[in-house]
């Protein structure tokens, strides 16, 4: 955490983490939805001018304005709060959150079935890689799966619009994952012709799936379109 930093913290429950934010200086901001945790963590912290305690669900925030986002996802919507967050974060240096093992594979994947949309934005956006595992005999109650701490740094040299759009773009040609691509290119831009030179100038084969292309590649038929 630098000087000038905002920090944002998501699901702090009892404040395990933010404890440990508040040894610096900077504005640390937290979200829960469940009032009962931010309840607590204004009578605990109320001393502390620099922490700011929202009770909301973090999809309802505005979060374009932090350096620096940390939290526990909740498992159930971890792929769609991570999606939010990259499309939104636009200040945003590094996240460091923790999910189920099973969805770091989704998201840290770059071909096969894990492979899909959400992994190729995280992957034109910047670099993931994994922190640490906690078993699940770390919590109380104990979950029936493991889970993974991992980092997102963000290269701020890409174009953060342009990669959003790929997104887009790649969230319609998974759609149907098990056709081919050019199968599912020819109904995106409904050209079977123009779906066909495309691939072909970009040396892919007609009978590669969504899942079979990489983040690099996939900017290339953007551009191409």
């Amino acid at each position: 955490i630098e000087d000038d930093d905002k920090v944002l913290g998501i699901g702090p429950g009892l404040g395990s983490l933010t404890n440990f934010l508040l040894h610096y200086d900077n504005q640390i901001t937290v979200v829960d939805i469940d009032y009962t945790m931010t309840s607590f963590l204004r009578e605990i912290y109320q001393d502390f001018d620099n922490l700011k305690i929202i009770t909301n669900d973090i999809r309802k925030e505005d979060v374009s304005q932090y350096d620096l986002i940390i939290g526990n996802l909740p498992y159930n919507i971890t792929t769609e709060l991570i999606t939010f967050l990259l499309i939104n974060s636009y200040k945003c240096k590094n996240m460091v959150l923790m999910c189920q093992s099973e969805t770091y594979e989704h998201f840290s994947s770059l071909c096969g079935s894990e492979y899909g949309p959400s992994s190729i934005l995280i992957h034109l956006l910047g670099t993931i890689s994994k922190v640490l595992l906690v078993k699940a005999g770390s919590f109380i109650p104990v979950p029936k799966c493991s889970s993974t701490v991992f980092s997102i740094e963000f290269n701020k040299t890409k174009d953060r619009e342009k990669c959003i759009r790929v997104y887009k773009m790649c969230k319609t040609l998974f759609i149907n994952r098990r056709k081919t691509i050019n199968n599912n290119l020819s109904l995106f831009l409904n050209d079977k012709e123009k779906a066909r030179m495309i691939l072909n100038s970009l040396n892919v084969p007609l009978n590669s799936r969504p899942e079979d292309i990489s983040p690099e590649l996939y900017i290339k038929i953007y551009d191409s379109i």
